[in-house]
């Protein structure tokens, strides 16, 4: 059972309130006036907690109640949006003024442009009445297409911007990579003669620039010294772990082996950014280098961007999936209802 509106689960403590009442429960004694009473002083009428099978009952009964009127909350989808317009605020607002105007939107509700649009209207789309339309308005490059379009249970459209064409700037300098490094000492010149074999390998097109510690831009770390903990503050998107630092980073308990040109890397992921290590750090040979170069090309290229979305109808399916109601919980609950009636009538007859 997925949840819409999770934050519902939060009123789960009201559970307490149905036992608090059940432990208030009295029950005053039966008074029998004597004739010698009156030689006795005054007493106020004497109260006794009664706990029988039949409250215990009653108690688990409501608990249940409130629990299923929770989750019927917490599941059920109340649809509340209309028209929609998701504009993009980088967008032209001349174009984007045009667009829905054309589109005949211009009464509709307009909501900034969410990250990863279409998965965020997919999981957000039962918000919206049947019938609602929604359109999408955004430059070219700032919605990627999946490999498979989406469907929607609403009308869905998305136009774009087309980018304006700018000719590519020239490379007049070579691209700095920074590289932060701590070796032990018979290690460091090592470690330095590979990127400097790593800056020469790219026709010059590439340079990596070798710091003791690291920046904000620091692409990768290089951790050599196993008896030794880095800094809490070191943070890169890679690092390179010598042999033996298992121990000393429990990450690499699980991580993955690859072997590519005949170098065999361990790699996990961690808060500090994706560890990697290998017998082959630093390599000790020029084939080695030359294997890690290449492999390292590989693996360390920045993602390729996805396909960017042209402007699109997207089909509409008959009915989205996660709109449907629970009504076997609303079952539930009357069901449940009624017997916490009926148990109610009983203990006061």
């Amino acid at each position: 059972m997925t949840s819409s509106y999770p934050w519902w689960w939060l009123a789960l403590p009201l559970l307490l309130l149905p036992i608090w009442w059940h432990r208030q429960k009295r029950q005053r004694l039966d008074a029998q006036f004597l004739a010698t009473a009156r030689f006795l002083p005054a007493a106020a009428p004497q109260q006794l907690r009664v706990w029988q099978w039949r409250d215990r009952l009653l108690l688990l009964v409501r608990c249940l109640l409130l629990v299923a009127l929770i989750a019927w909350l917490a599941v059920t989808v109340l649809p509340w949006r209309g028209d929609t317009v998701l504009v993009d605020a980088g967008a032209d607002h001349a174009w984007a003024a045009r667009q829905i105007a054309d589109a005949g939107m211009d009464g509709a509700r307009r909501i900034d442009l969410p990250p990863d649009a279409l998965a965020w209207l997919r999981h957000n789309e039962p918000d919206w009445r049947a019938g609602a339309r929604l359109l999408i308005v955004a430059r070219e490059g700032q919605i990627g297409m999946p490999a498979r379009a989406p469907q929607f249970g609403h009308a869905v459209e998305l136009r774009v911007q087309a980018a304006p064409n700018v000719p590519p700037a020239p490379a007049t300098s070579p691209v700095s990579h920074r590289v932060a490094l701590s070796a032990t000492p018979e290690r460091v010149q090592a470690w330095r003669a590979l990127f400097a074999a790593f800056g020469q390998a790219g026709d010059g097109a590439q340079r990596y620039v070798i710091a003791g510690a690291p920046v904000a831009t620091t692409e990768l770390i290089v951790w050599d010294t196993p008896t030794l903990a880095p800094p809490a503050d070191w943070r890169a998107p890679h690092w390179w772990l010598g042999a033996g630092s298992d121990k000393a980073w429990p990450e690499l308990g699980k991580a993955t082996t690859i072997t590519i040109n005949g170098v065999t890397l361990r790699y996990a992921d961690s808060a500090r950014g994706r560890l990697w290590t290998s017998a082959a750090f630093p390599p000790q040979d020029a084939e080695t280098a030359r294997a890690l170069y290449e492999a390292w090309r590989l693996l360390a290229v920045a993602p390729a961007p996805v396909y960017p979305a042209p402007s699109h109808k997207f089909v509409m399916a008959s009915a989205a999936a996660d709109a449907k109601p629970a009504y076997w919980i609303a079952w539930l609950l009357l069901a449940l209802f009624l017997l916490e009636r009926s148990l109610t009538h009983a203990r006061r007859s």
